[in-house]
């Protein structure tokens, strides 16, 4: 009995061991690929890496650096959005320059004041002054004057009537009241002159002087708000309400770097594709009236044939391996440029990158 066990479980574990070679053995099919890898159209053709960026007529994306320093107080545009030139972008805490600006404004307004008032001399007021003080002082000299004649007729007459120390103070008193008038004579001239040339010229250039600090200082309190220099789109913002920013750009926390605070791209209907060639390929480069090329997106079966735009001749050191400015290594490449019209029913964005070959016509 326990034999026939045995037997048993062994021709069980014969049958299990074929049905599961049997299972085993058999190929399961290919899964087709998710999308056809890139194939080259020409018989030339060199392979290259593109990188996807807006279209420009020079230079690459619009990078937007604000010329002072300072905290982001408003933030006025989302990215993605669509922006017309000269609308504010963002705004920087002003609290310190505005102020410096009412300064210099009041300033300014208090020289111009001043400036109007010497040039409006003489005060009616003050003339009228230096006229009385005139008649005062003809006034003193008739009566000083009166006085030494009585004074010197009675000597005349009779020299033991007045003596000389009368006389010679009554004589005193006259010339003293002839100096005297003539004093107020010159200081009413002085006064109906009004004021001095040299100090209208001097309150002229204090006044040219402060109202160019105020301009100046006006205009640097409009550097506060960044505006759109162009017409675009904002691709990245790499600040946040309250975050401090610099003419050297916004501190990324991630990089540990700086960026650009906006970066922005064109709205052009076409869209840029920059293509760097190793230097041992350039000399299998066709000439460029003759260049074609075709850009494959990586993921898809979508391919789009690109227009040759410029190559920009100065073969420098390929950066774009750790994108680094400081990175220095064996390879340089030679940037060219193409472009396509932006399809309606296809998702492309700056940075993205692209296969291309490039081949004759």
């Amino acid at each position: 009995m326990r034999n026939r066990a045995l037997f048993t479980l062994a021709i069980l574990g014969v049958l299990a061991g074929l049905v599961s070679a049997y299972i085993y053995s058999i190929q399961k099919k290919p899964q087709p690929p998710a999308f056809k890898p890139a194939t080259n159209p020409y018989s030339k053709g060199l392979y290259v890496n593109g990188i996807i960026e807006s279209y420009q007529s020079h230079g690459e994306n619009i990078n937007i650096y604000p010329e002072v320093s300072g905290r982001v107080t408003q933030i006025l545009v989302a990215e993605d959005d669509h922006v017309r030139k000269d609308m504010p972008l963002l705004r920087i805490d002003d609290s310190v320059q505005r102020a410096t600006v009412e300064q210099q404004k009041s300033q300014a307004e208090a020289a111009l004041a001043l400036l109007e008032e010497l040039k409006a001399q003489p005060r009616k007021e003050n003339l009228d002054v230096a006229a009385a003080q005139v008649a005062f002082a003809r006034a003193n000299l008739k009566t000083a004057q009166d006085e030494f004649d009585k004074q010197l007729k009675s000597y005349q007459l009779d020299q033991q009537s007045v003596s000389q120390d009368t006389l010679d103070n009554a004589e005193n008193a006259a010339n003293a009241a002839k100096a005297s008038l003539a004093v107020a004579q010159r200081q009413y001239e002085l006064t109906k002159a009004g004021a001095w040339s040299y100090d209208i010229q001097n309150q002229e250039k204090q006044y040219t002087a402060l109202i160019k600090a105020f301009k100046a200082s006006d205009a640097l309190l409009d550097k506060f708000t960044i505006n759109a220099p162009v017409d675009g789109v904002i691709l990245s913002i790499n600040v946040a309400a309250g975050g401090y920013v610099s003419p050297q750009g916004a501190y990324d926390t991630y990089t540990q770097g700086v960026d650009p605070v906006i970066v922005m791209g064109s709205a052009d209907a076409y869209v840029g594709v920059r293509c760097y060639i190793d230097e041992i390929l350039i000399n299998r480069l066709p000439p460029a009236s003759r260049m074609s090329a075709q850009m494959t997106i990586r993921g898809t079966n979508i391919t789009v044939p690109l227009e040759y735009v410029r190559t920009q001749p100065y073969v420098s050191p390929k950066i774009e391996l750790s994108n680094q400015r400081a990175e220095r290594v064996d390879v340089r490449v030679l940037p060219i440029i193409f472009r396509f019209e932006r399809p309606p029913n296809l998702s492309v964005y700056p940075g993205q990158l692209v296969d291309v070959y490039i081949g004759e016509k």
